[in-house]
């Protein structure tokens, strides 16, 4: 089994539920992949910080981060993967609103204008939440190089980051489910 099917294979196991659930999305949905069930646990973070690794590795990249919650796992599995690696890599998340004290920015972490980042998240239905991250990266005057997800629910993400190279790791389809047309 290669680390990318044991992966996959953890996420099936212990991230995908069956019922009904309201994604954040605002739809309706008879299934929910709750990836914190794998974000925080050690033999899944240190994969997918070898699958953020892969699929980002060709790019000249300063920093790596996505929106909170599920993005700042994230971050710290590539990052820790960057070094394993001999490459150094900034980590950030941004936060859905900008704090009332200290330095009240959206974005927390070493992003400045200039920078290539890649713009993680966990699952993607539509690519809402993925958006309002691009922006504010956008907004420091940071470049958006790649975006990348653990799960493209094949629900309109795609669509919605027309313009931007997008590479999910897996779509729901990896994980035995077939999106609604």
């Amino acid at each position: 089994m290669t680390p990318r099917d044991r992966l996959r294979d953890l996420f099936r196991q212990r991230a995908l539920q069956f019922g009904d659930f309201t994604l954040a999305s605002g739809k309706k949905s008879s299934y929910y992949v709750n990836s914190k069930k794998v974000l925080f646990h050690a033999e899944a973070l240190t994969l997918l910080g070898e699958e953020l690794y892969a699929a980002t590795e060709d790019l000249s990249v300063q920093a790596i981060g996505g929106l909170e919650v599920g993005a700042i796992p994230m971050a710290a599995a590539a990052l820790t993967a960057f070094h394993r690696h001999g490459r150094h890599l900034e980590g950030f998340f941004v936060r859905k609103q900008a704090k009332g004290h200290g330095s009240k920015e959206l974005v927390e972490g070493q992003v400045t204008a200039g920078d290539g980042v890649v713009v993680i998240d966990d699952v993607l239905t539509t690519g809402g939440s993925v958006v309002q991250a691009i922006a504010a990266v956008e907004a420091v005057g940071a470049k958006v190089l790649r975006v990348v997800c653990i799960c493209d629910r094949l629900q309109g993400a795609r669509e919605a980051l027309a313009g931007y190279d997008f590479r999910p790791l897996f779509t729901v389809r990896d994980f035995g489910i077939d999106p609604p047309a």
